[in-house]
C-alpha cells in the first residue's frame, strides 16, 4: 500500500488541517495498535521528510487531474480545498459565513512591513510608514495576524512584533518563504539605537557602577573647565 494513498484517506476524513508531524503521529499510533499486521507496522518509523515528499507528490497529482478540489498546504498544515471558481455554487450550498471585515489599506501596508521586516518594533514600523500606527497595530493584534515575539536589545527594550500562523492562513501561504518578493520594502533603512546601555546619569538603563563612572567623569570635566571659566585675578 502506498503512503500517499494512506495520507489521502486521512486528510479526506480529517475534520481539520493536519501537519506532517500530526500525520506521522497517526501512522505511529496505528502501527502500535496493529496486531500482526506488518503492512500497518511498516509505516511506524516513517521519516517526516519522506511523509512530506509523499504529500507533495499527492498534491501534484491532484493538480494535474484538474478536479474541483486540490490538496494544499497552508500555514504548515495540509487540507483538501475546493478550487476558487466553484465558490458561487458552494456558497449557495453552505450559505455565507460571517467573516470579519476586510483589512483597510493602512492595515495591509503595516502588515506588509511587519511580514518582511520582522521582528520589528512599533517605532521602526512608523519610520517606514511615516505615520503613527497605534490603532492599526491594535486591529492587527486583535485579528490574530500579529503578535509580540520578544523585546529589542535597545534602550527601553521595546516590544517586537511578528506575524502569526493565522497570517499565513489569511493569505493562503505555506510559510513566510512563500511571500512574494518585496526588495524595495526591504531596502528602506531603519535607524536603530546603537546600544542598550547609556552613561547618562539621568537614565536608569545602565548598571549603577557605569552611572557612577559617568558622574565622576562629568565632575572631573567640570572641575577642569572651572579655572578657564573663572580666571584668577592677577
Amino acid at each position: 500500500m502506498e503512503l500517499k494513498f494512506i495520507l489521502e484517506s486521512l486528510l479526506f476524513s480529517a475534520q481539520k488541517p493536519m501537519s506532517a508531524r500530526e500525520l506521522r503521529d497517526v501512522l505511529n499510533d496505528a502501527a502500535s495498535q496493529a496486531e500482526g499486521d506488518e503492512t500497518v507496522k511498516a509505516f511506524k518509523k516513517i521519516k517526516e521528510d519522506d511523509l512530506t515528499a509523499a504529500l507533495e507528490q499527492l498534491a501534484a497529482e491532484h493538480e494535474t487531474a484538474a478536479r474541483s478540489f486540490r490538496l494544499a498546504c497552508v500555514a504548515g498544515s495540509w487540507q483538501f480545498v475546493s478550487q476558487p471558481e466553484y465558490a458561487p455554487w458552494l456558497k449557495a450550498l453552505v450559505g455565507h459565513k460571517s467573516r470579519p471585515p476586510r483589512l483597510s489599506q493602512p492595515a495591509l501596508e503595516t502588515l506588509a512591513i511587519i511580514a518582511y521586516r520582522q521582528p520589528i518594533t512599533r517605532a521602526e514600523i512608523e519610520q517606514v510608514r511615516g505615520v503613527a500606527v497605534d490603532g492599526v497595530m491594535q486591529t492587527l493584534v486583535e485579528r490574530g495576524l500579529v503578535e509580540q515575539v520578544g523585546r529589542a536589545e535597545v534602550i527601553g527594550r521595546p516590544m517586537t512584533f511578528g506575524t502569526t500562523p493565522i497570517f499565513l492562513e489569511y493569505f493562503g501561504l505555506r510559510a513566510l518563504e512563500d511571500l512574494p518578493a518585496a526588495d524595495e520594502l526591504r531596502r528602506i533603512p531603519i535607524v536603530k539605537p546603537e546600544s542598550l546601555l547609556t552613561a547618562d546619569p539621568g537614565l536608569a538603563t545602565a548598571p549603577p557602577d557605569q552611572l557612577q563612572l559617568a558622574e565622576a567623569e562629568a565632575a572631573k570635566t567640570a572641575a577642569a573647565a572651572e579655572p578657564a571659566a573663572n580666571p584668577k585675578p592677577e
